[in-house]
């Protein structure tokens, strides 16, 4: 079961996916409200033009009891035939929507645009997820996300088998190459932000072994190794855990220049994460439709 999204998160987000459609609150259709009839109703399958990871199926439901609302028609019922998370073939199909043919229409492009984007995350996840199977490393989502979509994204990374990093700037501290400058070295960094932000979990991003054993040194338990070739990634992962038995267990995560090609071998180096900024800013969508039944 994929932990789930916030209910108002998605009914905001489905909210402003119809205006923009629509043109407005109720905004209208103009194409499908002249050419059938308010009393015509149908049967529609939505199904995966693609194999992949399905995600975003949790917020059909709300995209046509929306519409309906809006327009004062009558009910769609959304019979799901997988779940989130699911790996499916092309051409299955998902979930059968009865009701409204005009709602059906009117709520097809926003729900597939939504569910289409979450299941393209979840897909590429998937792809990592199943690489660094028995690794002992987990792959990590960014903050690389579709400005608003944010959530919806996040919960395709878990759906996908992936684990969410930081939601945001306001839940961790991650202190990187730019604060360092400002706060004039990374101690000072981190003392800073513990001063400020006491309750707050502090990360540091780390481009040189010097850095990582600085920021040990201050206290941190948490390292983002940035950018760094595998040799020396590797010493730097054994660096660091030699000095465990001191500084108890230390967090590691690779991040900045991974490919799936390399992630056996970034694996070997005993991080425990890898975060892919790709999974959110670079997967294709994976295609659905949805296909109104001939009856």
């Amino acid at each position: 079961m994929v932990p789930g999204l916030d209910h108002a998160w998605v009914v905001d987000v489905v909210r402003r996916t119809l205006s923009e459609d629509l043109g407005g609150d109720p905004g209208r259709d103009v194409t499908s409200q002249a050419t059938i009839a308010v009393s015509s109703g149908a049967v529609a399958h939505l199904v995966a033009r693609q194999a992949g990871v399905v995600a975003g199926l949790v917020v059909v439901q709300e995209v046509v009891d929306q519409v309906s609302a809006r327009f004062g028609l009558g009910q769609v019922t959304v019979d799901l035939d997988v779940q989130d998370g699911t790996r499916v073939e092309a051409g299955r199909r998902l979930a059968v929507l009865t009701g409204p043919v005009q709602v059906l229409l009117m709520a097809e492009r926003s729900l597939l645009n939504l569910a289409s984007r979450a299941s393209g995350v979840a897909t590429a996840t998937r792809a990592w997820a199943d690489r660094l199977d028995g690794t002992g490393a987990t792959v990590l989502d960014t903050r690389k996300t579709t400005p608003g979509l944010r959530a919806l994204e996040k919960y395709a990374v878990r759906a996908g088998g992936g684990t969410n990093k930081r939601m945001g700037l306001y839940d961790v501290a991650m202190v990187k190459d730019n604060h360092v400058v400002a706060a004039g070295s990374v101690t000072a960094a981190v003392a800073a932000v513990r001063a400020a932000f006491p309750d707050v979990l502090v990360q540091v991003e780390a481009d040189t072994l010097d850095q990582a054993l600085e920021a040990v040194a201050a206290g941190v338990t948490f390292l983002l190794l940035d950018n760094m070739p595998t040799d020396v990634l590797a010493s730097t992962v054994a660096a660091v855990r030699a000095g465990e038995a001191t500084t108890g267990r230390i967090e590691l995560e690779a991040t900045g220049n991974l490919t799936l090609d390399r992630a056996a071998e970034v694996a070997r180096t005993g991080v425990d994460y890898m975060s892919v900024g790709g999974l959110t800013h670079s997967a294709p969508i994976l295609d659905l439709a949805l296909d109104l039944v001939a009856r």
